[in-house]
């Protein structure tokens, strides 16, 4: 028992110290790399706005996305 108690307290601290490598902070000098087109998740916004639209006026609920309305697309 006293050897499982070890070896979790040793993977823990692995863990742990894994965890903390992977956090840092981002200077303001490199915000901007972050701010590009390149790294959104959508590339056209109009283009997914349109799309999640159409999805959610076919999905017939209402609430998803703030979109409210019958499966028949009508508001």
């Amino acid at each position: 028992m006293k050897r499982f108690a070890s070896v979790f307290t040793c993977a823990g601290a692995l863990a742990l110290s894994v965890a903390l490598v992977g956090c840092s902070t981002v200077q303001p000098w490199q915000k901007g790399n972050l701010a590009k087109s390149e790294m959104s998740f959508d590339h056209d916004p109009l283009q997914t706005r349109f799309e999640e639209h159409t999805y959610f006026s076919k999905e017939g609920a209402s609430g998803g996305m703030s979109v409210g309305g019958g499966g028949c697309g009508c508001n």
